[in-house]
């Protein structure tokens, strides 16, 4: 490339935990002498009732060249696809005035969605990260589809995802297994200790602990209400451990979720707390520590297995992704969950002589994306390729 000339590198971030994932490549791309960071923020972090998020990125160093309010006070699916509308508007002005040379998008949520679809109409290519993946109970599964179509660079996080966007008509050439972004904080980052954690929460954790986080399902049918209610109860064989109790994200569904969470922890309060938002260090922090990882968010499958703790993946949520042995999958139900608790928790899926290996990469993806952002050749018409 020109270095004559910076590459302006937009990168948008709607969720706390997106933006923990993207940390090391938001440091990069700011500290890279021949790019441009332009950080678009939206979503979930500009929301109070979900922490107010933004302010940990401006705290970690970062400039938020665009704030884009999109979020609806709603917990419908009529809600979300108006969040969605909302969103391309904003987003339709942000682009246009920061002009972008690249906008680099991961995952697959709705807000994701809207600021993908306005980059492929104002011709701003779009670099995807973690495409290809499957997690069929819900929605979000058909929009990381999507976003892969709207997209021009791809970085998958393995091997089989790289052949799944290929599958989907995407040329060899612009689509690079990097492993999984957030990986990186393995190698690059720093963690709380034990007594830093409990000071940071003002919570003494003195028993072994579980960190829970359980999402909205969008597509099975899997009530939020009363699957939250059954983790919960579940919860309760286990009171020789405590809990540390993260809220959903905005998914419809999901803030039926956090009147039940707080009314728990507030029951207990020697035992369990309630977070809105940890962070991404205090939230690896405690994955490092916990005695098990429980609920059903991605990171359960991609990161814990790195820590060689166990996690307790509930219902249908991440349906189809790659796993290591040490996720033990379960129902929605009280019984299910205990039991696959027990598992976790006596490491029992440890026995034989096979190593738990996580599939997702070793914690190199930030130097690679950077390589690829750098290298791009960006044409205009992106042809769709066969598979001969």
């Amino acid at each position: 490339m020109d270095n004559s000339v910076k590459r302006k590198v937009a990168v948008f971030t709607g969720t706390r935990a997106e933006y923990g994932l993207l940390y090391w490549l938001l440091k990069d791309i700011q500290n890279d002498n021949d790019l441009e960071l332009q950080l678009l923020v939206s979503g979930m972090h500009l929301s109070p009732e979900f922490g107010n998020t933004w302010q940990q990125i401006i705290q970690d160093g970062f400039t938020i060249s665009e704030k884009i309010e999109i979020l609806l006070s709603s917990d419908t699916a009529v809600g979300t696809a108006k969040s969605i509308g909302v969103g391309v508007l904003g987003f339709a002005d942000a682009l246009s005035r920061l002009q972008p040379d690249i906008l680099v998008i991961l995952g697959d949520r709705f807000e994701a969605l809207a600021a993908a679809q306005t980059a492929m109409i104002l011709r701003i290519p779009v670099f995807h990260l973690h495409g290809g993946e499957k997690t069929e109970g819900a929605y979000d599964d058909a929009i990381r589809h999507a976003i892969t179509k709207l997209s021009y660079l791809h970085g998958t996080s393995t091997e089989e995802y790289k052949k799944r966007v290929i599958q989907l008509g995407e040329e060899p050439s612009r689509v690079e297994n990097v492993g999984a972004i957030g990986l990186d904080h393995l190698k690059r980052g720093h963690f709380l200790n034990l007594n830093e954690l409990s000071k940071s929460l003002n919570f003494p954790l003195e028993k072994p602990y579980f960190l829970v986080t359980y999402h909205p399902v969008t597509l099975a049918a899997e009530p939020a209400e009363e699957s939250f209610c059954a983790l919960l109860t579940a919860l309760d064989s286990f009171p020789e451990h405590q809990v540390i109790l993260t809220y959903p994200n905005a998914d419809d569904g999901g803030r039926v979720i956090i009147p039940l969470l707080e009314a728990y922890a507030s029951k207990q309060r020697d035992r369990v707390v309630a977070i809105p938002s940890l962070g991404h260090l205090r939230y690896l922090s405690a994955v490092k520590h916990a005695a098990a990882v429980i609920g059903n968010s991605s990171s359960g499958i991609i990161e814990v297995p790195s820590f060689d703790v166990p996690t307790v993946n509930i219902g249908e949520r991440q349906k189809g992704r790659l796993a290591a042995k040490s996720v033990i999958n379960c129902l929605a139900k009280k019984q299910s969950i205990i039991d696959a608790i027990k598992i976790a928790i006596s490491r029992s899926y440890k026995e034989s002589a096979e190593a738990v290996i996580n599939p997702y990469g070793q914690g190199d993806a930030s130097s690679k994306v950077i390589k690829m952002i750098k290298s791009m050749k960006f044409g205009k018409n992106k042809i769709f390729y066969d598979i001969k």
